[in-house]
Parts: structure tokens; sequence; C-alpha cells
């Protein structure tokens, strides 16, 4: 049958490792993070995103962000990359502050910083979308100054120029 989802969802639950997101529901943070590949990375249940559980806190230039996320490694994976300005804002839990996460996640080392997106300013090139994890709010950066990255895998990212 076409579940919430708007697919065959015994189809896909039969697959051992594929795990639908949950959009449609809001699960608890233990249950919404749980620990993958080995704990290295935690997985999203509700947008099916992959974090890195750790994020490094060397700052870096937008440009440089995006060739560290490019050739990053973790939990013996290939293929980070910044998030898109929506997908950061997914993991933020606006009740909570230093960081703005939901209590009870699985990330460890998230500093209450300015992330960086992938998504570029529209309309104005030198600067980028990002999240201030201190409060949670969304904001935007010159590309030229440094702040924290933290990698995702999955989904699809665009920037756009």
């Amino acid at each position: 049958f076409i579940g919430l989802m708007g697919f065959n969802e015994h189809v896909f639950a039969a697959k051992k490792y594929f795990v639908p997101p949950v959009w449609y529901q809001k699960l608890p943070a233990s249950a919404r993070f749980p620990l993958v590949l080995g704990g290295a990375v935690v997985l999203d249940k509700e947008t099916g995103l992959v974090w890195e559980k750790s994020p490094d806190t060397t700052t870096r230039n937008w440009t440089d962000a995006i060739a560290y996320a490019y050739s990053k490694t973790v939990g013996d994976r290939k293929g980070w990359r910044l998030p898109t300005v929506e997908e950061l804002a997914s993991v933020v839990d606006p009740t909570q502050s230093d960081p703005a996460l939901p209590s009870g996640h699985s990330f460890i080392n998230v500093q209450p910083n300015f992330y960086w997106s992938s998504t570029s300013r529209v309309g104005d090139a030198s600067g980028a979308w990002g999240v201030y994890f201190f409060d949670g709010s969304v904001g935007d950066g010159g590309k030229s100054y440094a702040y924290s990255v933290w990698c995702v895998r999955g989904g699809h990212s665009h920037d756009v120029p």
C-alpha cells in the first residue's frame, strides 16, 4: 500500500538497511538521533541525513569549508559535504541554547558558533547562509570569514552561485 510517506512502505521496510525518514512525526531526540557506523556518525531519522557526531572545531572560510568537507572521511565513509541552510536548521531546537540542539541528542563537540551552509546569498555571492548554534537562529556571513563546519552525508545539496 502507499503510506503517508508517498511510497510503498512495505517494499522499503523489507530492505534490511533502509531507514525511511519519518518527517511526518516528531521523534524524541534519543530515538531521532541514533549513533551508526560504529558510533562515528549520527543518523537523523526525521530527515534521513547522516551527520558527523563530533564536528571539527577548526574554523574555515567558506571555500576552505567546502574543500574540507569533500575530502573528509568519517566512519570509514567519504561523500561528505556542507549541508544546505535548510538541512542545518533542521537539527535546531529553538527551545534550547548553547547549543540549540534537542535535549538528549547524540552529538558531541557542537560549539555555540555560526556554522556554514552550502547556500549562498541570493543576489550577493560574497556571502552564504548558516546557523548560529548558540540560539538556533539563521543568518549569513561573508565567505571570506572563518566559521565552524559541520559535515553531512545523504540527501541532495545545492548551492546558488
